[in-house]
């Protein structure tokens, strides 16, 4: 699975896969047309994504056509799936919980205070002075 999300972190190979999901077997040229890259560059991609089991390649003649192999990428989205749920599960709990009805029938929540531009807020809590980070400077030489 690490080389499957290794190749999928590309947008080039994420491109191919997606141009081959369109046209399966097209050719190394066919693939590469659209590109504004080297031929030996997309060789390159295409070896990672062969690696990741992917793109299956088959050579006729001197012709090498790929085709998409999805295996892996359907046990990338069963991992991806489970935190998917996961994440839904949890949000749509928050969601309940934020709907709930907080505040008893016909009793308004408390109103809280609003401040004017360029005034302090009060506070009813006393603030504590904070400790110094560092001692004090010390005493400066003269020349």
């Amino acid at each position: 699975m690490d080389r499957t999300f290794a190749a999928l972190a590309d947008p080039t190979r994420r491109a191919l896969l997606a141009r081959l999901g369109r046209e399966d077997g097209l050719s190394v040229s066919e693939l590469a047309q659209p590109f504004s890259m080297s031929l030996p560059a997309i060789m390159k991609h295409l070896d990672v994504l062969s690696d990741a089991g992917l793109v299956a390649r088959s050579k006729t003649g001197r012709t090498v056509a790929c085709r998409l192999t999805a295996g892996p990428m359907e046990q990338a989205m069963e991992w991806l799936n489970r935190y998917q749920r996961f994440w839904s599960e949890n949000l749509d709990r928050l969601a309940a919980f934020m709907e709930e009805d907080q505040w008893p029938p016909n009793q308004p929540p408390p109103a809280t205070p609003v401040s004017s531009p360029g005034r302090a807020s009060h506070s009813s809590v006393a603030s504590t002075p904070r400790r110094r980070k560092s001692s004090p400077h010390g005493p400066t030489r003269k020349k």
